[in-house]
């Protein structure tokens, strides 16, 4: 019970508040005493002051009424039956919103001892009996004063130690803290002898959607990528921090999921006590699964694929800057490799690298030292037999390696840029080879030449191919592009906008690898283009029922569309004779040719498949009849 001065009747001139103070929030006050008159007088002190007031007539209560109330500041007697003012103190200072608060204690005990259990209890401020009422109200004024400057500091704390650790665009951890978690990640492991597993997740291609559609929708972009990483991981992969002392102890034994962002497009994952490379398999699968849906942005809706490189302690490292940088490695092994997928590290990564860096290096000398070459491959007319267009095939003759694979300098010159200006060198050729077989005089034929996603992306595309047409003499209805499928769905609608304006210069357009992106149909049907080229693997799939069933809808698709069809990769007779009962439109493969010299393209041109085309169509429904 608290024993009350004799001046109670005066009361204190109010405390000095500022007005934002005592505009924007009443404080509230929990008192807790087992007298009632106490607390009647208590409440009339503080309310004068402006403060709200809330009574516990004992610690228990006051604990619960705390918990439900949330005050600003606590009054506690300290002497009061069951739970006494300090046993309250000690719960309230347990709870998670109990931490800051300030806490009054209240007795007539004034020795040392008694003054000490009263802050090691967890009180803010400690008064002797008897009370002056007339300072009360000034002195919780002071209290609550003192508190919300140090939360106000503590605020500000929590928020630099934010920024210091947490990336602000997408919450997530930066480069700073995930450093310092995938060091203590690996601790732990390096005690528990537990493997660990580093993911590094690098964004396909983004930087063309901060150039067409603006850093700004990027970056909303990245704050979804952020969503999806952190949702598709929390449905079976407890996401957890671990601090130093944790590591040291070998606390929470259960595996754990770390993401982060380093900075630009760039994420990682840590998968903790992994135990096999299935369960990473199954964690990278889910992510390419996940990333690579289309992200609404608006009136957009770019795809933008995710490519990961997967590092696995200890094998591949047992510390920090070496588990990174051979993820690292991975990463750019899994873009070279086609992009939208994932690759583990092994230790000819590192060689290739190097060697990659040289055919880099190679590569530039080479379209100086005139090394490059054109073949041609014919496309034939299903209707009437004859070769009506060619496509243009870059070709590598190098000196001492002999002929390069496309498959191996492109991704190189895709990967450096080097693609725009070998894509206008293919250009340049083609232009100069027409302008001879026109000298021989051929019969015109379309030239369908590749536009890599990069030069796509190149916001003067248009105006590039109406100089070239210009200066070239070339006419426009001999020139198709093909364009990737991922590339024209990356951004659907800033690319139909440019590919109309190619569409107004008079050249076709064609949609390479067809079925192999996410176009939508209503898209689709606003892409001006010309024809459909279904991708080889499709074709070479024929044989099984999902192969002709993705080749047949793609069939009907361009029918209802009215767009032509042509298959590339035939190789026998069973494609061919599939495809013309299907009515495919052009015919592409090893099967009528490979590809071709400038020079012996016009023999080509003289020849006629219709005869061909037609005894194989008779020889496969003859064996079918038989069979």
């Amino acid at each position: 019970m608290i024993a009350y001065h004799e001046s109670q009747t005066h009361r204190a001139p109010p405390a000095v508040m500022s007005s934002n103070d005592s505009n924007h929030h009443q404080a509230k006050i929990l008192v807790c005493d087992d007298d009632q008159n106490v607390r009647l007088l208590t409440r009339q002190c503080l309310e004068a002051e402006g403060m709200t007031v809330v009574e516990a007539s004992d610690g228990l209560e006051a604990v619960d009424i705390f918990v439900r109330e949330r005050p600003d500041l606590v009054f506690l007697d300290v002497e009061m039956p069951g739970m006494t003012g300090l046993e309250a103190c000690q719960r309230i200072r347990q709870l998670p919103q109990g931490e800051s608060i300030p806490i009054m204690i209240v007795t007539g005990s004034d020795d040392r001892q008694s003054i000490d259990e009263g802050f090691e209890a967890g009180a803010t401020q400690y008064k002797t009996k008897p009370v002056n009422w007339s300072l009360l109200g000034r002195d919780v004024q002071y209290m609550l004063r003192a508190s919300n400057a140090f939360n106000s500091l503590k605020r500000q704390e929590d928020r630099l130690r934010y920024l210091a650790y947490y990336d602000p665009l997408t919450s997530l951890p930066n480069r700073r803290s995930f450093n310092e978690q995938l060091n203590r990640i690996l601790k732990r492991a390096q005690r528990h002898k537990k493997s660990a597993a580093l993911l590094f997740i690098d964004l396909d291609h983004f930087k063309r959607i901060n150039d067409s559609i603006g850093h700004a929708r990027g970056d909303r972009l990245l704050v979804e990528i952020a969503k999806r990483l952190t949702m598709e991981l929390r449905e079976d992969d407890a996401i957890s921090y671990f601090t130093d002392n944790d590591a040291e102890r070998g606390e929470d034994d259960g595996g754990s999921t770390e993401i982060a962002r380093l900075g630009g497009d760039e994420f990682t994952v840590v998968l903790s006590d992994v135990e096999g490379v299935a369960d990473i398999e199954r964690v990278a699968r889910r992510i390419l699964d996940s990333l690579s849906e289309p992200i609404a942005l608006q009136s957009h809706n770019p795809v933008v694929t995710p490519s990961v490189g997967i590092a696995l302690y200890p094998q591949d490292g047992t510390d920090a800057d070496t588990l990174v940088r051979n993820a690292d490695t991975a990463m750019y092994v899994a873009k070279a490799e086609g992009r939208a997928c994932f690759r583990f590290y092994d230790e000819e990564m590192n060689a290739r690298a190097v060697e990659q860096l040289k055919m880099e290096e190679e590569l530039r000398d080479a379209m100086r030292n005139h090394e490059l070459e054109l073949r041609y491959q014919p496309q034939i007319d299903v209707s009437s037999g004859e070769v009506v267009s060619m496509e243009a095939l870059v070709r590598w003759k190098h000196p001492k390696r002999g002929m390069v694979s496309p498959i191996e300098f492109i991704p190189v010159a895709e990967s450096t840029g080097q693609i725009i200006e070998l894509g206008e060198w293919v250009m340049d050729e083609v232009a100069r080879n027409c302008l001879y077989w026109d000298e021989l005089g051929l019969k015109p034929f379309r030239v369908c030449v590749n536009i890599s996603p990069l030069q796509f992306n190149q916001r003067n595309l248009p105006e590039w191919i109406a100089h070239f047409l210009d200066r070239s003499g070339l006419p426009p209805e001999r020139l198709e592009l093909e364009l990737t499928e991922s590339a024209i769905m990356t951004d659907a609608e800033t690319n139909i906008a440019r590919l109309r304006e190619l569409k107004a210069l008079g050249v076709d357009l064609a949609v390479d690898d067809f079925g192999t992106g996410y176009s939508s149909l209503s898209y689709l049907k606003r892409f001006p283009i010309d024809t459909l080229k279904i991708d080889q693997s499709f074709i070479s799939d024929l044989d099984t029922p999902d192969g002709a069933a993705i080749v047949d809808a793609i069939l009907a698709l361009a029918k209802t569309l009215n767009l032509r069809v042509i298959a590339e990769g035939i190789e026998n007779e069973r494609h061919l004779s599939y495809l013309v009962r299907n009515e495919c439109n052009l015919l592409q493969g090893f099967y009528f040719s490979r590809p071709l010299y400038p020079e012996d393209v016009p023999t080509m041109l003289s020849e006629n498949f219709a005869q061909q085309i037609s005894n194989v169509v008779k020889s496969q429904l003859k064996k079918v009849v038989d069979n």
